[in-house]
C-alpha cells in the first residue's frame, strides 16, 4: 500500500467531514472548537483542516470558531498556517508540546467545554490515545472525535475506552490493500445523526490507488472497494453471527448493530435482512407484510 495514498483517504475523510461538521455546529451555537492532536506528525492535515474553516468564512462571519492545534514542535505547522489567509470569526492557537500533556489545558483555556467540540487525532505513527486524552475531547456539548490509530490496534479495547470516558457511539474501518493489518479510522460521537452522517460520508470519498476498506470485526478480513453500495457480504456475515450469538433481534436492533459495530450504513442493514429473508437463511415474525422495525428475526 502506498504511504501516500493512505493519507489522501485520511485527509479526504477530514476534510469532508469539517465541511458538514463546520456548519452544523456554528447552526447550533454561536461557539465551536476544533482541536487537531499530534499537528507536529500531521502538519499538511492540520493546514487542510484549517483551508476548510477559512473557506468558509461566510458560515463563520457573526460566530467563533477556534481551532486549537497541539504537538511537540510545531514549526512546520505555524508556518502552513500563517501562509493562509485570514478566516472571519476563526482563531487559530497553536500549543507546543505532547499532546496527551498539552491537548486537555489547551481545550480549558479556549474554553472549549460545552460547546460543540470536534476533536482529531491521528495516532498513527505511536500508541492509541489515552483515556486521560479522550475524556478531555468528550467535554464538548456535542463532543466528537475522529482518531487513526496504529495497525493491529484493539478496536475493542478502543471502542470501551470511548464509551467510558464519554462517547456512547462509535465506529471504526480499517485502511487496507492486502492481508496486513492497515491504519484504523474510529469516529466517536454523542450524537446518533452525527455517526450516520460520518458514514454516509465513508462511502462517499474518493478511491485512491488501491486502498480499500476492511471492517475490523469481520472475521474473514474481506477487502470492501469503496462504494455507495458497498459489497455486502462482510455484513452478511456479521449480522448471521450477531443472530447467532443473541438468537433473535428486531430489524431496528440490527439497524443499530450495523451503524455501531460494523464499517456499514443502517440502509445497508435493511437491504441485507430483506435478502436474508428472500433466501430463507433468516426467518421473520410475523412471517409476512413490510418488513418494518419491529420485525423479529431468527436463524433459520
Amino acid at each position: 500500500m502506498s504511504a501516500d495514498s493512505v493519507a489522501d483517504v485520511k485527509r479526504e475523510i477530514l476534510v469532508r467531514h469539517l465541511e458538514a461538521w463546520a456548519p452544523a455546529a456554528l447552526h447550533r451555537a454561536r461557539r465551536a472548537t476544533y482541536a487537531h492532536g499530534y499537528a507536529d506528525t500531521t502538519a499538511a492535515l492540520a493546514e487542510a483542516a484549517a483551508r476548510v474553516f477559512t473557506e468558509q468564512s461566510d458560515l463563520v462571519r457573526g460566530r467563533e470558531l477556534t481551532m486549537v492545534a497541539v504537538g511537540a514542535d510545531l514549526t512546520e505547522v505555524d508556518a502552513r498556517l500563517k501562509a493562509l489567509p485570514a478566516g472571519a470569526g476563526l482563531t487559530v492557537h497553536t500549543v507546543p508540546g505532547g499532546t496527551e500533556e498539552r491537548l486537555g489545558v489547551a481545550l480549558r483555556a479556549a474554553g472549549a467545554g460545552r460547546v460543540p467540540l470536534l476533536g482529531f487525532l491521528d495516532a498513527s505513527a505511536g500508541e492509541p490515545p489515552s483515556a486521560t486524552l479522550l475524556a478531555a475531547l468528550a467535554t464538548g456539548k456535542p463532543a466528537e472525535a475522529l482518531i487513526v490509530l496504529p495497525p493491529s490496534s484493539s478496536v475493542p479495547a478502543m471502542r470501551t475506552a470511548l464509551h467510558e470516558t464519554g462517547f456512547p457511539l462509535a465506529a471504526a474501518v480499517e485502511l487496507a490493500d492486502s492481508d496486513e493489518p492497515g491504519e484504523i479510522v474510529m469516529y466517536a460521537t454523542t450524537h446518533g445523526k452525527s455517526l450516520e452522517s460520518f458514514k454516509d460520508l465513508l462511502w462517499a470519498v474518493d478511491e485512491y490507488a488501491g486502498v480499500r476498506y476492511r471492517d475490523p470485526g469481520d472475521p474473514e478480513r474481506h477487502l470492501i472497494d469503496i462504494s455507495l453500495t458497498p459489497h455486502p457480504g462482510p455484513l452478511r456475515r456479521e449480522l448471521l453471527a450477531r443472530l447467532a450469538a443473541v438468537g433473535e433481534a428486531t430489524v431496528t436492533e440490527l439497524r443499530t448493530y450495523a451503524l455501531t459495530e460494523t464499517v456499514y450504513r443502517a440502509a445497508d442493514a435493511t437491504r441485507v435482512v430483506h435478502a436474508l429473508v428472500e433466501s430463507g437463511a433468516v426467518t421473520r415474525q410475523p412471517e409476512r407484510g413490510r418488513l418494518g422495525g419491529d420485525v423479529v428475526i431468527a436463524p433459520a
